[in-house]
């Protein structure tokens, strides 16, 4: 979530749509950190349907425990995420400029050899006319 771009982001208004960015990552980043509480909120709510004999603050303090333990195991996978994420990004980001510039040496590569290509052309082909250089 974090990290992508506005799409169209240009010169004049870069610094705008990422922050327009970033706004849009805070938010959807409340809203799903908001529906995994709601998940475990239920979750709690299900484990304490199915003990009948507890108490209202029996099954109040039990609920809050089940949400705290969520929250902890939900935030450590995230982390866990975010850091392979960060992980795979770097992985990514070296192979394509490896890829870049082995692409580049390449071009490069086959420029060179057109160019010397075209000079080895342009001595052989007029020997090969038959007259000799300065004889008409």
């Amino acid at each position: 979530m974090r990290g992508r771009e506005m799409p169209g982001a240009d010169e004049t208004g870069g610094e705008e749509n990422l922050r327009t960015a970033e706004a849009i990552n805070e938010i959807e980043g409340y809203l799903l950190w908001a529906a995994e509480e709601e998940r475990a909120r239920g979750r709690a709510e299900e484990f304490c349907a199915r003990l009948p004999w507890l108490t209202a603050s029996q099954h109040a303090d039990v609920v809050r425990q089940y949400c705290r333990e969520q929250r902890a195991q939900s935030r450590s996978y995230c982390e866990r995420v975010a850091a392979r994420s960060a992980a795979l990004r770097t992985e990514y980001e070296d192979v394509y400029r490896r890829l870049r510039r082995r692409a580049v040496a390449v071009l490069l590569g086959v420029g060179v050899v057109e160019v010397l290509a075209l000079v080895v052309l342009t001595q052989v082909v007029p020997s090969l006319s038959g007259s000799a250089p300065g004889v008409p």
